[in-house]
């Protein structure tokens, strides 16, 4: 479980650059919401705390498991269907007393980064067989569509590209890529034209609401698509330099409670807002070092179980980054994916640490030459 590990292994950049940002972090959720700042506080001392524990655990242990793991995951959805916290029509937290929440889904994120790359590993030579991709999509499929369930569409598709990143980098034939993607094209045009038919069953309408919006924005300016609308005023807003951080000028997105909940999906328009293009420019800068970090310890892990395992988390971060910011931009539809280490929340924070903690251990193991 425990290794003897050279400490000059030990990957100190990507520490300080997750130290940086989720300092950074907890200063725009001070500055959007003043009244988080303990709770964030507590949680990112639990957080980093894990990360570095987690580092030191032997990823190759961890991964010896993983029947364990995926168990335990199916075990986690399946009880929030009968145990969860509904709020708002949706069930995807547990209460832990009547101060906090968990959000399960966060960890299945990482259990099936660490259940698909062993499954990869052991079957890397017959990847590309339709027997090892039938199985590795059902294998995906059951968590995946209980997460689908509670509902939480934009999940299920984060988790659907993560896995897909990590069977990307085990191997999967370009041929087969291309393939798919003629499939997918005609398929999602179907999509598109039937979720618009009034009897569409596909889509619950809240769902159905963000779609249209995205498409015919100006029909959706008051309705579903006010909140983006109104942060990509605040982001618009700040220009270059932005208002200053925890400004209480009447003038601001922020003050006036344009853009509510801002401290959690809509946390990147504060950004916007009080620290203009050049905050803006800062935050994504540090996640593409942190992903790149991640992406570098990848190429040199041990096998390819810990180089699939660093890829993962570096999938992670990077997509989750990019729908969040293009959500609040406006460039994608409105979905309800926190930005990484940024956006208010413990389930999502601790999750990130963990993530992190495992490619720090990868690191720690890389080949040696």
């Amino acid at each position: 479980m425990f290794n003897k590990y050279s400490i000059k292994n030990y990957n100190f950049k990507l520490v300080l650059l997750v130290l940086l940002i989720t300092g950074f972090g907890t200063v725009i959720i001070y500055s959007a919401d003043h009244t988080y700042l303990k709770k964030q506080l507590m949680g990112l001392v639990l957080c980093v705390t894990a990360m570095f524990v987690v580092s030191v655990i032997d990823y190759k242990w961890v991964a010896k498991y993983w029947p364990l793991l995926y168990a335990g995951n199916l075990i986690m959805l399946i009880a929030l269907r009968f145990i969860g916290k509904n709020v708002n029509g949706a069930t995807r937290w547990f209460a832990i007393g009547s101060f906090a929440t968990v959000q399960p889904s966060e960890f299945s994120k990482i259990l099936l980064i660490i259940c698909a790359s062993v499954f990869l590993t052991k079957y890397k030579e017959k990847l590309n067989t339709p027997k090892v991709l039938l199985t590795f999509a059902g294998f995906c499929a059951v968590p995946l569509f209980l997460i689908y369930k509670q509902p939480d569409l934009s999940t299920t598709i984060d988790i659907t590209l993560i896995l897909f990143c990590v069977l990307f980098t085990a191997g999967l034939s370009y041929k087969l890529i291309g393939i798919f993607t003629l499939i997918m094209i005609p398929i999602v045009g179907s999509f598109l034209w039937y979720i618009q038919r009034p009897d569409q069953k596909l889509l619950d309408d809240y769902q159905l609401g963000r779609v249209l919006a995205f498409i015919y924005p100006q029909d959706y300016l008051q309705t579903t698509g006010y909140q983006q609308n109104n942060s990509v005023m605040a982001i618009g807003s700040g220009m270059l330099k932005g208002k200053g951080l925890n400004t209480s000028s009447l003038a601001t997105v922020k003050e006036s409670n344009l853009v509510s909940e801002q401290q959690t999906d809509f946390i990147f328009s504060v950004v916007g807002e009080e620290l203009g293009f050049i905050g803006c420019i800062f935050l994504i800068a540090i996640i593409i070092l942190i992903v790149l970090q991640c992406i570098k310890i990848a190429r040199k892990a041990d096998d390819t179980t810990g180089m699939l395992i660093a890829t993962g988390v570096a999938s992670v971060i990077a997509i989750q980054t990019f729908i969040n910011i293009g959500v609040a931009t406006a460039v994608l539809p409105n979905t309800g994916l926190p930005l990484p280490f940024i956006s208010y929340g413990l389930s999502s924070l601790l999750s990130s640490c963990i993530g992190i903690g495992l490619v720090l251990n990868v690191g720690l193991q890389k080949r040696k030459y």
